[in-house]
């Protein structure tokens, strides 16, 4: 299932949506489109595709003697494929901002492919970690809350894939515009002459 879109909106705006991840596939499968590609399924040679400046393509699953899923694409980079050690492929690095201030933050990265025998991990920026089946099963991993990564795959249908991490929208804006009317909880905090509202839910701002 693909991730779910999130939105921007208010008057004299115009509405920005982000599109939800694309999901990871299974044996034989290519992964969907979406914000970022989800990675395609062993044995499948090409991952879905991403969205202009959104996010990336997933990765190829390894084709031949192996099972390998690709990974996920991430806000910065494409997924890795699988590779014939039956080792999912690499998640797609994230983007690294500094909009809440130093030290940056990365978000947005890739969920790691499952392997038979060794995980895929996740790219950096949230991304969780593909599963694998031996030499003793382990479950893929979500996605980091509140960053937007990729949840990890699993293999050939044994466990279970990770689910993505939740979003963020976040707002900078002059202390000296801030009026401080809010909704939905958003943490504030400032940044030189900025003041910042980090929404990890639903919320509103009025100027």
């Amino acid at each position: 299932m693909n991730g779910v879109d999130s939105s921007i909106s208010g008057t004299g705006l115009t509405t920005i949506t982000s599109t939800g991840g694309g999901a990871g596939a299974g044996f034989g499968v290519t992964g969907n489109s979406g914000g970022s590609g989800g990675g395609a399924g062993a044995q499948y040679p090409a991952g879905g595709a991403g969205t202009a400046n959104q996010g990336y393509a997933g990765g190829a699953g390894y084709v031949g003697n192996a099972a390998a899923g690709g990974a996920g694409g991430g806000a910065g980079a494409i997924g890795g494929d699988g590779l014939i050690s039956n080792t999912g492929g690499t998640g797609g690095a994230g983007v690294a901002s500094s909009i809440t201030g130093t030290p940056s933050v990365t978000r947005g990265g890739g969920g790691g492919g499952g392997g038979y025998i060794n995980i895929g991990p996740g790219g950096t920026g949230g991304g969780g970690s593909g599963g694998r089946i031996n030499p003793n099963d382990i479950d893929s991993t979500p996605g980091t809350v509140n960053t937007g990564g990729g949840g990890g795959g699993d293999i050939g249908g044994y466990g279970t894939a990770g689910s993505g991490g939740k979003g963020v929208v976040i707002l900078r804006i002059p202390t000296s515009n801030y009026s401080g009317t809010t909704t939905g909880s958003p943490t504030v905090t400032t940044s030189g002459t900025d003041t910042i509202l980090v929404y990890n839910d639903s919320g509103s701002y009025t100027g």
